[in-house]
């Protein structure tokens, strides 16, 4: 990795940090609550907030759901913009294949919903399975090269370049390139907004 990906992953790492540090500290949550309200190990949330790991895409899922953020407002710098506008390289790469795929997290907002828009790029061989996200997520994925199938709560669905699929999220889902070429897609993710407890597959109302 080159200097520079090497900023942007310290500069990620010490993000996630402090937003969750801050997050957890508002709700007066332990370390402990916000454990069983995330499916995140208590060891893990710790690392996290000392900056001593750059968590996985699914591990800051589950934390950004448990707060009922979008995943983009964990990686927020210190400065708030009311108008951003950032180039593909400086998005964060929250996900990379073994064959050298990727995901990065263009953007996202969170009002009233939390919407996440995501570009990914598949190398033939390459999947990526996600757990169900909270009850009333919706995910729309249109293909830009090649062909990805899509696996929805146990049944696939193929999508060609020029194709566009949506589907309810709140169920077990994956990705994985369709045939013998690279696949490079754009995603749009839309999560309701309110804290989510896996615990008791509740949610709760977002934080005034």
């Amino acid at each position: 990795m080159t200097d520079a990906g090497t900023g942007r992953v310290g500069a990620v790492t010490s993000a996630v940090a402090r937003q969750v540090r801050e997050l957890r500290a508002a709700r007066g949550w332990s370390f402990e609550e916000l454990a069983g309200r995330s499916g995140v190990s208590k060891g893990m949330l710790v690392q996290i907030e000392g900056a001593r790991t750059n968590p996985s895409i699914g591990t800051l899922c589950r934390v950004a759901d448990a707060f009922g953020v979008s995943i983009a407002q964990l990686l927020e710098p210190a400065e708030e913009r009311r108008v951003r506008i950032s180039a593909t390289a400086d998005a964060p790469v929250l996900w990379r294949g073994d064959q050298g795929g990727t995901a990065r997290l263009l953007n996202g907002v969170g009002e009233p919903d939390l919407v996440e828009l995501w570009e990914w790029r598949l190398e033939p061989g390459e999947r990526h399975d996600s757990p169900d996200h909270p009850r009333g997520s919706r995910e729309m994925l249109h293909v830009l090269v090649g062909a990805v199938t899509v696996t929805v709560d146990g049944v696939d669905h193929d999508v060609r370049a020029g194709h566009t699929i949506e589907f309810h999220a709140d169920q077990e889902h994956g990705y994985r390139t369709a045939g013998e070429e690279p696949a490079r897609l754009v995603m749009v993710v839309v999560t309701p907004s309110g804290e989510w407890d896996r615990r008791t597959r509740s949610r709760g109302p977002r934080p005034s």
